[in-house]
């Protein structure tokens, strides 16, 4: 069985007092809680064996217990002893004050696995069966208290911003930073800041930033496409040609067929905007076709129209 060193896993030293033991704890614990490292199985185990070493150098009667073991397995390490022989079975049982506090269940915390073999060796008792932290309720205010410090902002971006990404500066608890949008947010994309809220006890909420994209003077945004209305003058949707189409890159060149209808849609793919999630992907724009005809005719041009007519 591994000897457990709670003074190194709460990064204090053996001499520390129970206020120094209490703030290292707190700290760590914000830092790895899960409510803060949402799958994250390498913080959990942190987490877990911060509040093991809290159960046991947090309560006077556990940490006692545990100097006695831990002044006996150091001398047995230095008169050569092998780690894995140490003789545990006097220490076996017991245990200290903590079957007086509020606690939880580790493994309910976290689907499964609670304290460690050592812990329940030495300790057993209440803390054998998984009854947990001290802190639970602590936690419980933490919790409440961070989600009320939590602050956030809108931020307005252009068409073009979102589609090549954009970043903002903050000013915030006296200190600048700047927030990335990534390509492909629409409206109504939440970007969170971990710890650039607003400061409290219990430590610093979280800045939500809300994107709100203006709208545009050419394109108009539908999902991850876009859509343009492309004007064609009555000769080119009679005969046929090319068109320029305009997109947020650049203008692109379209084939117009002959017979070309008002409101036709043509649709030119990866044109549109960029997925938020995948940016190496991109949706549609749509060129919607708006016939032209002219307003003011020439003599030669209202003789062909007249012919035309004379045709139909």
């Amino acid at each position: 069985m591994e000897y457990k060193d709670y003074y190194k896993i709460l990064g204090v030293s053996r001499d520390a007092d129970d206020k120094a033991i209490k703030r290292a704890y707190r700290q760590l614990a914000r830092q790895y809680h899960p409510d803060k490292n949402p799958g994250d199985r390498k913080a959990e185990e942190t987490f877990k064996e911060i509040n093991e070493a809290n159960e046991v150098l947090g309560d006077a009667d556990n940490r006692s217990k545990y100097d006695r073991l831990g002044r006996n397995y150091h001398r047995y390490q230095q008169m050569g002893g092998n780690p894995t022989d140490f003789d545990y079975s006097q220490w076996f049982g017991g245990g200290g004050g903590s079957q007086g506090r509020v606690n939880i269940d580790l493994g309910d915390l976290f689907g499964g696995g609670g304290f460690s073999d050592f812990f329940n060796t030495i300790f057993g008792g209440a803390a054998a069966r998984g009854a947990a932290r001290q802190q639970d309720e602590m936690f419980g205010q933490v919790r409440s208290q961070n989600m009320s410090l939590d602050a956030s902002q809108t931020v307005d971006i252009t068409l073009e911003e979102a589609y090549r990404g954009a970043a903002r500066t903050f000013n915030q608890n006296g200190s600048q930073f700047t927030a990335k949008i990534p390509a492909g947010a629409k409206t109504g994309t939440k970007i969170r800041l971990s710890g650039k809220g607003n400061v409290g006890s219990y430590g610093t909420g979280d800045l939500y930033v809300i994107v709100n994209v203006l709208s545009h003077a050419i394109f108009e945004r539908v999902g991850k496409n876009l859509r343009v209305d492309v004007v064609v003058d009555d000769v080119t949707a009679a005969l046929g040609g090319k068109v320029q189409v305009p997109t947020l890159d650049n203008n692109v060149q379209l084939t117009i067929p002959a017979g070309t209808q008002g409101g036709q849609l043509f649709r030119l793919k990866g044109k549109g905007m960029p997925h938020l999630r995948d940016q190496t992907k991109k949706g549609d724009l749509m060129a919607r076709v708006k016939i032209r005809v002219p307003e003011k005719l020439t003599d030669a041009q209202r003789s062909l129209y007249q012919q035309l007519a004379d045709l139909n």
